[in-house]
Formats: structure tokens, sequence, C-alpha cells
């Protein structure tokens, strides 16, 4: 796996972050999940490591790296602690990389620089109550008045919400009464107008922060537009496929850190006189989880690596975060099966795992969601021919 998507510098920022998850965030892990408190501390170390801005160029204070860079730490956070691998996610993918796509190199001078250090968390809003998966139909309403927008709507689920410093969000624009498209801005979360809700309580992934937006005749300077209007749907869309090769490095993360469990619990658990692993029940189960794991994880790095070549991902995305995310569900289902009754009980962590699992087949798209988009693509490229 190394040889064919790693250069040696992966490798050493892969080692960076598998030692950094196992010395300070795994000893964590457990009582987060507990007390539902945000990492503070851990995000703030992963800003010093240079973490929250992987894929950002170094102009803009980033480590200058690629993709398959960025899904590898993902990954390495996510079998450790699920909650800290998606604040760094959504902070990179949805939070930063809008900007660094189609920002202006004003806001990306203004913006990027706070975001790639860590100095302050990005989030992105564009999940509304009637608008999940059908992004087309988007409410929030950016009204132009001379040179700033009232915005009023209200977007739902959106993490780090609460603890972001920097916010971009999507809106329908209207200028003179008519509708123009579906636009993009970029904002400071202590404007006026923007009022927070209370952090949600989640089944899964407790220590991240998820809340909901409320744009109340929010005033937005026109400059603080991402591109213009006819670009916003085009570049929401782009930051989607972006966001599912994230979720799908966190699922082959979340699925690798609840098999590891399995397997070693494996060779310790004794059922009459035997090593539990030694019962071919047992032995079939973690062949097929190994197995599954390290096709998802091919399907991840396989975009990720596309994405950095320029090429199109929208399938091969779509694929990634629908096999992984499905997988990893299977296999943190089946690692508390080898558990046992232990399984259920927290202190094994298995079952964290496994409720931190769900979420990644509703997120960034449905499961379903994806599974048409998929088709969509290879009827697309059957046309073609």
């Amino acid at each position: 796996m190394n040889k064919l998507f790693f250069t040696d510098e992966h490798v050493m920022l892969q080692d960076l972050v598998r030692d950094f998850a196992k010395n300070e965030v795994e000893p964590l892990a457990r009582e987060m999940d507990a007390t539902g408190e945000f990492p503070h501390d851990l995000v703030r170390q992963m800003g010093d490591l240079g973490l929250m801005g992987i894929p950002v160029s170094e102009k803009y204070g980033g480590a200058g790296m690629d993709t398959v860079a960025y899904a590898s730490a993902v990954m390495e956070l996510a079998k450790v602690d699920a909650s800290l691998a998606i604040t760094m996610a959504a902070h990179t993918s949805l939070g930063t990389v809008p900007i660094v796509l189609t920002g202006t190199e004003e806001q990306k001078q203004k913006w990027v620089p706070l975001l790639a250090s860590g100095k302050t968390l990005g989030a992105f809003g564009l999940t509304e109550p009637e608008a999940g998966s059908d992004a087309g139909s988007t409410r929030t309403a950016a009204v132009k008045d001379g040179d700033h927008y009232v915005v009023n709507g209200s977007k739902i689920f959106i993490t780090n919400a609460g603890e972001a410093g920097v916010l971009s969000f999507t809106a329908q624009i209207i200028e003179e009464g008519i509708k123009k498209g579906i636009g993009a801005f970029t904002i400071p979360t202590d404007i006026i107008g923007l009022k927070i809700g209370p952090k949600e309580k989640k089944m899964g992934w407790r220590a991240s922060d998820t809340r909901q937006l409320f744009f109340e005749d929010m005033k937005v300077p026109v400059e603080n537009m991402l591109g213009n209007p006819k670009e916003g749907f085009k570049m929401f869309l782009k930051t989607l496929t972006g966001g599912r090769i994230s979720v799908g490095a966190l699922a082959v993360g979340t699925a690798e850190g609840a098999y590891k469990k399995a397997l070693k619990y494996s060779t310790e658990r004794k059922a009459f006189g035997r090593e539990i692993y030694k019962f071919q029940p047992i032995g079939f189960k973690l062949a097929d989880m190994a197995t599954r794991i390290e096709a998802a994880k091919l399907l991840v790095f396989h975009s990720a690596w596309m994405k950095d070549q320029g090429k199109d991902v929208i399938k091969e995305a779509a694929m990634a975060k629908l096999f992984a995310s499905e997988v990893a569900m299977d296999v943190t289902t089946e690692a508390i099966q080898i558990y046992g009754g232990y399984g259920y009980v927290a202190e094994y962590d298995v079952e964290r795992f496994f409720r931190d699992a769900k979420v990644l087949e509703i997120g960034e798209g449905t499961s379903e969601v994806q599974r048409l988009v998929i088709s969509r693509e290879i009827i697309k490229d059957i046309l073609k021919k």
C-alpha cells in the first residue's frame, strides 16, 4: 500500500500522526466520549504539528502536501478517536479548502493562514433542515442591498460550528428580486446576526462540535462572497467530492481501530480451553474484516491519488465513501460480536467505534445518494462511447 501511493514524506507524516494519536489522543479518547467535551488542547497540538493545513500550499501557511497525505492523517487519527478525526477533517476539507479553491487572492491571504496554522477552526454551512442530500434546495437567502447582502435562514448539523472562528456557507443569491443561483460566503463567526445553537447530543462523535446556525438579518459585505453565484453550486459540489474522500478515510480508520482491538482480544480470550481466534467462525470473521478494510483503503487512496493528479473523481470519491462507510459499520458490528457481552460495555471501546461508525453512512451524502451518484457517472461513461 505504502509503496503504491506513498513517498518517504508520506511515511514520515503517517508516523508522526500515529505517534501523536497513540501517545496524546488514545489516553483521552474514552473520557472525551463520556463527557462530550471539545478537545481544545489536542486541536492546538495538531495545529502546532502542522496537521490542520496538510493539503494547503505553504504560501498560505499550510504543509504543502497532497490529498494522499491528508487522507493518511485522517485514517491514523480515526483509528484512535473519530471525534478528533472529524474535527480536523471538517476543518480542512470543508472549512478551508473552499476558500483555497474559489477565493480571491485577498480572501486567501486574509483567511487561509489562520486556518492552515490551526490558530482558528473552520466550518462549512451547507445542510439545512429542508435541504440535506438535496443541497440544491437551499432556502437560506442572501438579498443584495448596496455594498452588502442581508442573509436570513438556517443551517443544521454543522461540524465545528461552536468552536470555529471562520465560517463558509451557501445561500440563494437574490439581486433586484431575481434569484441568481447558489453562492457562498466566508465570514468571521463573531459577525452580528449569526446565532449559534447549543451543541447537539449525538450517538457518536460525541466530542466533536455539531450545532445549528441561524442567520437573522445578517449583513455580509459583498467582498465576502466566494467566487460568484454561477460558480457557487459547482463549488460546493466540488467541496462535497473532496469531503467524501475525507469521510472514506475516516471510515477506514474507524474500521481498522475496531478490527485491531478485536484481533488482539481474539488472541487473549479463551473459550472451551482455546483462544477464540482458533475457532473457524471467529477466524473467518477476522479474515473478512481484514480483507474489506484493505479494499476500502485502496479505494480511498486511489481516489485521493486521482484527485492529486487533477482528475475528475466524482465517481471514485463516491465509491470510496460508500464502500468504506459500509465496511466501517460492518466491521465495528463484527468487532462487538467477537467481544461478546464485553463488546457492549464502554470499557472495551469497540462499542464507541460502533457508535462512531453509523454517521459515516449519512454525512457527506447518504449511502443512497452515493449510489445515485455512482449510477449516474457509470451511465455517463457508457453514453460518451
